[in-house]
Protein backbone atom coordinates (compact mmCIF):
# COMPACT_ATOMS: atom_id res chain seq x y z
CA UNK A 1 0.00 0.00 0.00
CA UNK A 2 1.21 3.32 -0.83
CA UNK A 3 1.74 6.14 1.53
CA UNK A 4 3.05 9.53 -0.70
CA UNK A 5 4.29 12.35 1.78
CA UNK A 6 3.51 15.08 -0.30
CA UNK A 7 0.00 14.96 0.11
CA UNK A 8 -2.58 15.09 3.49
CA UNK A 9 -4.93 12.79 4.60
CA UNK A 10 -8.54 13.05 5.84
CA UNK A 11 -10.60 10.50 8.33
CA UNK A 12 -13.04 9.72 5.13
CA UNK A 13 -9.84 8.51 3.46
CA UNK A 14 -9.46 11.25 1.00
CA UNK A 15 -5.69 13.29 0.09
CA UNK A 16 -5.26 16.50 -0.95
CA UNK A 17 -2.26 17.70 -2.71
CA UNK A 18 -1.37 21.46 -2.83
CA UNK A 19 -0.17 23.15 -6.03
CA UNK A 20 0.08 26.92 -5.60
CA UNK A 21 -3.70 28.15 -4.87
CA UNK A 22 -4.77 25.16 -6.37
CA UNK A 23 -5.07 21.46 -4.91
CA UNK A 24 -6.20 18.06 -6.43
CA UNK A 25 -8.18 16.10 -4.20
CA UNK A 26 -8.24 11.74 -4.64
CA UNK A 27 -8.91 8.72 -2.48
CA UNK A 28 -6.48 7.32 -1.00
CA UNK A 29 -4.48 3.73 -1.80
CA UNK A 30 -6.81 2.31 0.93
CA UNK A 31 -10.14 3.43 -0.09
CA UNK A 32 -9.61 2.30 -3.84
CA UNK A 33 -8.80 -1.02 -2.46
CA UNK A 34 -11.10 -1.30 -0.02
CA UNK A 35 -13.79 -0.63 -2.29
CA UNK A 36 -12.49 -2.78 -5.53
CA UNK A 37 -13.27 -2.39 -9.08
CA UNK A 38 -14.17 1.34 -9.82
CA UNK A 39 -16.81 1.60 -12.57
CA UNK A 40 -18.09 4.95 -12.26
CA UNK A 41 -16.81 8.29 -10.93
CA UNK A 42 -19.61 11.39 -10.78
CA UNK A 43 -18.93 14.81 -9.43
CA UNK A 44 -21.71 17.01 -10.06
CA UNK A 45 -20.20 19.55 -7.82
CA UNK A 46 -17.82 21.27 -10.30
CA UNK A 47 -18.50 25.52 -10.08
CA UNK A 48 -20.04 25.38 -6.22
CA UNK A 49 -18.35 25.95 -3.00
CA UNK A 50 -18.23 23.61 -0.27
CA UNK A 51 -17.32 22.86 3.00
CA UNK A 52 -15.23 20.33 4.62
CA UNK A 53 -16.47 17.16 4.97
CA UNK A 54 -19.36 18.00 2.44
CA UNK A 55 -19.97 15.47 -0.19
CA UNK A 56 -18.58 16.61 -3.59
CA UNK A 57 -19.08 13.46 -5.74
CA UNK A 58 -20.00 9.18 -5.72
CA UNK A 59 -17.57 6.78 -6.74
CA UNK A 60 -19.55 3.47 -8.18
CA UNK A 61 -18.35 0.11 -7.88
CA UNK A 62 -20.02 -2.85 -8.61
CA UNK A 63 -22.40 -3.56 -5.59
CA UNK A 64 -22.33 0.00 -4.23
CA UNK A 65 -22.08 3.48 -4.42
CA UNK A 66 -19.75 5.67 -1.97
CA UNK A 67 -19.79 9.67 -1.25
CA UNK A 68 -16.74 10.97 -1.51
CA UNK A 69 -16.46 13.65 1.15
CA UNK A 70 -13.73 17.23 0.38
CA UNK A 71 -10.90 17.23 2.94
CA UNK A 72 -11.11 20.89 2.89
CA UNK A 73 -13.29 23.72 2.29
CA UNK A 74 -13.47 25.71 -1.19
CA UNK A 75 -14.80 25.54 -4.77
CA UNK A 76 -14.73 22.82 -7.00
CA UNK A 77 -13.20 24.31 -10.31
CA UNK A 78 -13.11 20.67 -12.21
CA UNK A 79 -13.42 16.75 -12.53
CA UNK A 80 -10.56 14.77 -14.24
CA UNK A 81 -12.35 14.09 -16.88
CA UNK A 82 -9.75 11.10 -17.96
CA UNK A 83 -12.47 9.06 -15.00
CA UNK A 84 -15.15 9.36 -17.71
CA UNK A 85 -13.91 6.68 -19.89
CA UNK A 86 -11.25 5.03 -17.53
CA UNK A 87 -12.70 5.35 -14.07
CA UNK A 88 -9.89 2.41 -13.27
CA UNK A 89 -7.21 5.17 -13.27
CA UNK A 90 -8.56 5.73 -9.66
CA UNK A 91 -7.36 1.90 -8.67
CA UNK A 92 -4.23 2.16 -11.12
CA UNK A 93 -2.72 5.48 -9.82
CA UNK A 94 -4.80 6.98 -7.01
CA UNK A 95 -2.32 9.63 -6.58
CA UNK A 96 -2.00 10.47 -10.37
CA UNK A 97 -3.81 9.96 -13.08
CA UNK A 98 -6.51 8.90 -10.64
CA UNK A 99 -7.55 11.82 -8.85
CA UNK A 100 -10.43 13.48 -9.14
CA UNK A 101 -11.00 16.55 -8.67
CA UNK A 102 -9.42 20.27 -8.69
CA UNK A 103 -10.12 22.80 -6.23
CA UNK A 104 -9.63 26.69 -5.00
CA UNK A 105 -9.43 25.96 -1.10
CA UNK A 106 -10.30 28.66 1.65
CA UNK A 107 -7.33 28.68 3.69
CA UNK A 108 -4.28 26.50 4.21
CA UNK A 109 -4.90 25.96 7.95
CA UNK A 110 -7.50 23.76 6.64
CA UNK A 111 -5.10 21.59 4.69
CA UNK A 112 -2.40 21.67 7.76
CA UNK A 113 -5.11 20.28 9.91
CA UNK A 114 -5.38 17.27 8.19
CA UNK A 115 -3.18 14.05 8.89
CA UNK A 116 0.46 12.65 7.19
CA UNK A 117 1.32 10.09 5.58
CA UNK A 118 2.45 8.66 9.03
CA UNK A 119 -0.52 9.26 11.19
CA UNK A 120 -3.06 8.13 8.30
CA UNK A 121 -1.02 5.19 8.41
CA UNK A 122 -1.63 5.20 12.50
CA UNK A 123 -5.25 5.13 11.61
CA UNK A 124 -5.81 2.70 8.95
CA UNK A 125 -3.76 -0.01 10.94
CA UNK A 126 -5.41 0.77 14.07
Amino acid sequence: MDFPTNVKYSTDHEWIRIEGDIAYVGITDYAQEQLGDIVFVDIPTVGEHLETGEVFGTIEVVKTISDLMLPAAGEILEQNEALESNPELVNNDPYGEGWLIKMKYDTIEDINNLMDAEAYKALING
